[in-house]
């Protein structure tokens, strides 16, 4: 019988209701986590939980903007009030609007930095809080190959990522010694439903942005959710229990 690498753990996702959040949330219940999933679309939540109940696990949805910090507390608040430890957070949410420096307006800024790096900090704040009450626990912020600069539309984004990257080195460095550790995922060029949604409104469709991208990235193709997966059950398992302050790359070979 197959062993569930996740089991009898508790795994918090924000963002999990969408793309990669979402795929992983179902596969951490597949390998025997309870999940906690933060998000706004309680309709993909409850739909993802059915799954995760299919599994034989269990998780519950915690209606979570992120916008606000109470939010983004009580999300990891209600994880340990229904299960009484957290032992991994995902920080999956983020936003990717175009953002060039010369013309992002500072509405946009904030919404950038809000979402992608404020609610990651607060919700980092609560999972250090309750991680160190059962001895540790693991980390994981969603980066990005925009985080060593960019591309000159994404300065706001690009800026956000990079800020991601020195608090997971500040949380590795600061809270190994309470076995609290702290990892970077750099994600790749994806077609999640923001993606598609955002190059839709430039014009572009889903099988044109496909096109484009397979000619720009050196693999060959855009990364797609599942290329994820066996990266972040390893960062989360006690498979990776000495590691921590790493920057993991799954981009198909793309370095901005």
């Amino acid at each position: 019988m197959e062993s569930k690498r996740l089991k009898n753990k508790v795994i918090v996702i924000s963002g999990g209701t969408k793309g990669v959040g979402r795929t992983m949330a179902e596969v951490s219940g597949r390998e025997g986590a309870r999940v906690v999933i933060g998000g706004r679309d309680e309709k993909a939540a409850k739909e993802a939980i059915r799954n995760i109940n299919i599994f034989g696990s269990e998780g519950i949805f915690v209606h979570t903007d992120l916008k606000c910090v109470d939010e983004c507390r009580n999300l990891l608040d209600k994880a340990y009030e229904t299960y009484g430890r957290i032992d991994g957070f995902f920080n999956y949410a983020g936003i990717t609007p175009v953002s060039p420096l010369d013309t992002c307006d500072e509405e946009t800024f904030d919404d950038v930095m809000d979402v992608n790096f404020r609610a990651a900090f607060f919700c980092c704040q609560q999972a250090v809080k309750y991680m160190r009450m059962n001895g540790g626990g693991s980390i994981i912020l969603t980066g990005s190959a925009h985080a060593w600069g960019g591309q000159k539309d994404r300065a706001a984004y690009a800026c956000s990522k990079g800020v991601l990257l020195t608090l997971m080195e500040h949380i590795s460095h600061n809270y190994a010694q309470e076995n609290i550790r702290c990892n970077y995922l750099t994600l790749g060029w994806t077609p999640t439903e923001g993606e598609v949604m955002l190059r839709g409104s430039q014009g572009e469709s889903e099988a044109e942005l496909r096109k484009r991208a397979a000619g720009i990235l050196p693999m060959g193709r855009m990364c797609e959710r599942s290329d994820y997966v066996e990266a972040i059950i390893y960062m989360l398992s006690d498979a990776s229990n000495m590691m921590t302050g790493s920057t993991f790359r799954v981009t198909a070979g793309e370095y901005i």
